[in-house]
């Protein structure tokens, strides 16, 4: 089975966000084939380079998402009919799906019926495709979405009788920016992938995210028919939510983000509406999606994956961890919540005065930096007596520490050197550190934020967030009793080993390309070198794994101009495009 994955800013990059995943994801599935599309966010991520990748992956095909493609090609009379009607239609959908005091997801519309939101639906998804297909047979995409034709186009939708109240707000700046935030949104369009011989090519595409990776799965399935399979661990539509005040958005005007809050929800809507399947990361990101329209029959959660091996030494070893010490893993940032961990401790060591909190800490960024020196000071201040100076740690009983130092080498060894394993945080999604101190058969103490109760399971102590005392009395039962600590870090490993290792997560999603294939099939007509269809060329056994399926039944089952009978079965050269380059294995 061939694999489109389509990632954005994460695999095969260095610094990408679903890099780990992805590639445990890859390499458990070795019987597969797989072609990388990977949209790079910034400069910086491209210059980092990528990781190893594993011999199934076939070829890899990157565009920019951090600047616009400009193929230089200008737009007859016909083109520009075509355009206008295209984004016309899309401006209106907009327009009147504006949302007017939503308060929760599937209010996205809420001053239109049922009827009329998916009257606005349709319309939009015939303005998103047309606008593809535009892309494909003219190109120059990008330089007229950032046009005055698209700006008037917009105005005239915000001037229609029926358009929500917001958009009729909208003023000439403010729809400069909207014009430039959705030329941005639908740089996918432009790329150079949707050929016979590149996603044409895929058995099934592949998501690791929403957004502008699943759009291009999008764009696949309506030129090809190739099935769309979307993976989510935080639902793209509530970060955009959480996030539209802040960035490029933050001063906009509330008519600005009205219309991008429509067009997000919609391109949602969209995306899971003609997925084949979602597979949320947990229930918290599966109850979004449901809120958002998503299929409820469509969606299997499949927990990520982690590797248990690295902690299968200490989680088996008996437990010689110091009992009197909390311990904090993670990378730091303000959403962790480090400053209601120390206060806490300040009320720990109230009651026991021999507990010691070691934190051992990773800042990324300017910011992570900042918030480090920060929580170095806090300590300082909260425990005077105890320190040399300001910012020293000589007797502190709080220690920041890195991981690869002399008192933790290993992640592994953090997390053997403590008694209980807390997690502070006001945000989270998976939490992985929780997994981690679980793998090692620690118990924990964590705050209620995303999807931490559905990951303990009854196995650790669970707080409000932002609520120091709470989380000081967690901690002290259980630095009291020993007995429970070791009950709750066994049943903790059991669960984590049962539900959270990679083995798991492939195995998920091995049964779940099958099924997809199994219902939805790519429909295509085997071709010899002439362009004619070549009768009987695809035996009824070609997609089941086995000596049978030979090179000459996998090349006649893709089909297609690029795949005609005898025709090599990859490419031999990078293909080129107008906004993309390639590296092929």
């Amino acid at each position: 089975m061939r694999i489109g994955l389509l990632t954005e800013g994460g695999y095969p990059y260095v610094s990408g966000d679903a890099s780990l995943w992805c590639d445990r994801l890859v390499r458990g599935l070795r019987q597969h084939e797989f072609d990388l599309y990977a949209l790079s966010r910034s400069e910086r991520q491209v210059n980092e380079g990528w990781v190893e990748l594993p011999p199934q992956v076939d070829r890899v095909r990157t565009a920019p998402l951090w600047t616009a493609g400009d193929d230089g090609a200008g737009y007859g009379r016909r083109a520009r009919r075509r355009f206008d009607e295209c984004f016309g239609e899309l401006a209106a959908a907009l327009c009147a799906g504006v949302p007017e005091g939503a308060r929760q997801p599937s209010e996205t519309f809420p001053h239109r019926s049922g009827e009329d939101r998916a009257l606005e639906a349709d319309r939009f998804s015939r303005a998103l495709y047309g606008l593809a297909e535009l892309a494909r047979d003219e190109g120059g995409l990008p330089d007229a979405l950032r046009s005055e034709r698209a700006v008037r186009a917009l105005e005239r939708a915000c001037r229609a009788p029926g358009a929500a109240r917001p958009a009729r707000e909208a003023r000439v700046p403010d729809l400069l920016t909207v014009a430039a935030r959705l030329e941005h949104a639908l740089r996918p369009l432009s790329f150079g992938w949707y050929e016979d011989d590149a996603l044409g090519s895929a058995d099934l595409c592949h998501a690791a995210s929403g957004g502008a990776a699943a759009l291009v799965g999008l764009v696949a399935r309506h030129f090809f028919g190739v099935p769309l399979l979307v993976t989510e661990y935080g639902v793209r539509l509530r970060t955009h939510y959480l996030t539209s005040g802040a960035g490029p958005t933050a001063t906009a005007a509330p008519c600005v983000r009205s219309l991008l809050a429509a067009f997000h929800g919609m391109l949602a809507t969209e995306v899971y509406r003609q997925a084949a399947c979602l597979t949320p990361g947990n229930a918290h990101a599966r109850r979004w999606q449901e809120r958002c329209g998503a299929d409820r029959d469509k969606l299997h959660t499949v927990y990520p994956g982690m590797d248990a091996a690295p902690f299968a030494e200490v989680g088996e070893a008996p437990d010689c961890a110091d009992p009197d010490t909390l311990l904090w893993v993670g990378r730091v940032d303000p959403a962790k919540d480090l400053v209601s961990l120390l206060h806490a401790f300040a009320e720990v060591r109230k009651e026991e005065p021999k507990t010691r909190l070691r934190i051992v800490a990773t800042a990324v960024g300017p910011e992570g930096e900042a918030y480090l020196g920060h929580c170095r000071m806090l300590a300082a201040q909260l425990f005077p007596d105890e320190a040399e100076g300001p910012y020293a740690m000589g007797d502190n009983p709080v220690s920041f520490e890195e991981i690869g130092g002399p008192e933790t080498p290993t992640v592994a060894d953090a997390y053997a050197a403590g008694g209980v394993t807390v997690l502070s945080s006001v945000v989270e999604g998976f939490p992985v550190g929780l997994v981690e101190a679980m793998l090692c058969g620690r118990a924990t103490v964590s705050t209620d934020v995303g999807a931490v109760v559905e990951v303990i399971g009854g196995t650790g102590l669970v707080v409000p967030p932002r609520n120091p005392r709470a989380l000081a009395e967690a901690c002290v039962t259980l630095l009291r009793d020993p007995e429970r600590r070791a009950r709750l870090g066994a049943a903790a490993r059991a669960r984590a080993l049962e539900l959270f290792t990679v083995e798991q997560s492939v195995k998920a999603f091995h049964g779940i390309y099958l099924e997809i294939i199994s219902r939805s099939p790519v429909d295509r007509a085997a071709l010899d070198r002439a362009g004619e269809p070549l009768p009987f060329a695809v035996p009824a056994e070609a997609r089941l794994p086995g000596r049978w399926t030979g090179r000459a039944s996998r090349i006649a089952a893709r089909g297609g101009p690029g795949w005609a009978a005898g025709a090599p079965v990859r490419p031999t050269a990078p293909v080129a495009g107008p906004t993309t380059t390639e590296g092929a294995r």
